[in-house]
C-alpha cells in the first residue's frame, strides 16, 4: 500500500500589497486599539490610550477585542477599527 504525504502548508502565494502611509501626525486623528484577548492586552492598552490623548491630541479612540487570540479577528470586529485612522494592536501577555 502506497503513502501519500501530505504538505500542511498553504499553497496559496501570499498576495503583495502596499502599505499605507504613515501618518504625519496624530492630532486629531482616530485610533483603534485591538486586544487580542491574551493576559495584559487591556492594562498595555489603556496606557497606551492616555497616552495618545494626553501627548499627542488624539480625538478619538475605538476600543474592540478578539474572542480569542488564537484565531483571526472576526470580520465584525474588524468592520468597527476600519474607519479609525490607524490600529495599534496588543499582542503579547
Amino acid at each position: 500500500m502506497p503513502i501519500t504525504l501530505v504538505n500542511p502548508l498553504s499553497e496559496t502565494l501570499p498576495q503583495a500589497g502596499i502599505a499605507p502611509p504613515r501618518l504625519a501626525e496624530l492630532k486629531g486623528k482616530t485610533i483603534a486599539l485591538l486586544d487580542i484577548s491574551k493576559p495584559g492586552g487591556s492594562i498595555f492598552l489603556d496606557r497606551i490610550e492616555r497616552l495618545l490623548k494626553e501627548r499627542h491630541g488624539v480625538a478619538g479612540v475605538i476600543r474592540e477585542m478578539k474572542p480569542t487570540f488564537a484565531k483571526p479577528a472576526p470580520p465584525g470586529v474588524i468592520e468597527k477599527i476600519r474607519s479609525a485612522d490607524a490600529v495599534i494592536e496588543a499582542l503579547a501577555d
